[in-house]
């Protein structure tokens, strides 16, 4: 699907950067069909050192010009200038891919000013390791060889859903926000590992293992989690003992909260970005 498309990433940082790993390991992509854009020349030639053969710049309407696909990874702030930057070179059938977060396809497709197929999408950190879970979401003129095109280039760093765009914003509030959630879980767990008298570097790999297991078991036998947690609460035991004390504290309804807060703001600023 990929094989004969000539993919620019503009704006390669973190995801940017593990998109073309992604791109360069999950696919049968020649590397000189490729173009990427940064500022920083230096981390452009750490990057041409890294995957050989690509094409490096720092113009973005260069590696524009004639892509099949453009991936629009960089910071909100400054799409504006890359838009006026691309505006012209973009031929009418480019794939236009943001991972721009807030900022709707149809607020991209006025912004490009012609009717050019947009999917927006919502990877994750966690993508840095070919662990993301991203959401996709076409815009008007997106048909499904183009969702199946980014479909493609981020399931070779994660798991993809495609979903109707007005839920991009809930998923904004759960697993784009959620590593931060996951994270400070696992730094509450290490802790508590250490009040009981545990070493810090020992307590912090048994949480963090602990947290990435449950969840694989979770992913690879697709029993319920609360199935899978009523296995490990044994009557009278310690896990049924700390259960009811997350719950007596709110965990559940605490987390149920974050996302919706963070779902919220997410609406709030896909509506500063439109106007």
């Amino acid at each position: 699907m990929l094989s004969d498309q000539t993919i620019a990433i503009l704006g390669i940082g973190n995801m940017g950067r593990a998109l073309l790993g992604g791109l360069m390991h999950g696919h049968d992509v020649d590397p000189a069909q490729v173009r990427v854009t940064r500022r920083n020349t230096a981390a452009l030639d750490a990057l041409a050192a890294e995957f050989p053969g690509i094409v490096t710049t720092t113009d973005n309407t260069e590696a524009a010009r004639g892509a099949d696909i453009v991936i629009l990874a960089v910071k909100p702030q400054t799409v504006s200038t890359v838009i006026d930057d691309i505006r012209e070179d973009l031929a009418s059938e480019t794939l236009v891919i943001s991972i721009l977060a807030g900022i709707t396809t149809e607020a991209l497709r006025e912004a490009l000013g012609q009717d050019v197929p947009v999917v927006r999408a919502m990877p994750n950190t966690p993508a840095l390791v070919d662990e993301g879970a991203t959401a996709l979401a076409g815009g008007r003129y997106a048909e499904d060889v183009h969702v199946g095109r980014a479909r493609a280039i981020f399931e070779a760093v994660g798991t993809v859903e495609v979903l109707p765009e007005d839920m991009m914003d809930a998923v904004t509030g759960l697993s784009g926000s959620g590593p931060a959630y996951v994270y400070m879980i696992i730094e509450a767990l290490t802790d508590g590992g250490v009040k009981q008298g545990l070493p810090r570097p020992q307590a912090l790999r048994l949480a963090a293992q602990t947290v990435f297991g449950a969840a694989k078991l979770v992913l690879d036998t697709g029993r319920h989690p609360a199935i899978l947690r009523d296995e490990v609460t044994t009557p009278g035991g310690t896990a049924i003992a700390a259960v009811a004390n997350l719950e007596d504290h709110g965990l559940r309804t605490m987390l149920i909260n974050a996302v919706a807060t963070a779902t919220a703001r997410s609406a709030e600023l896909s509506r500063l970005n439109h106007k």
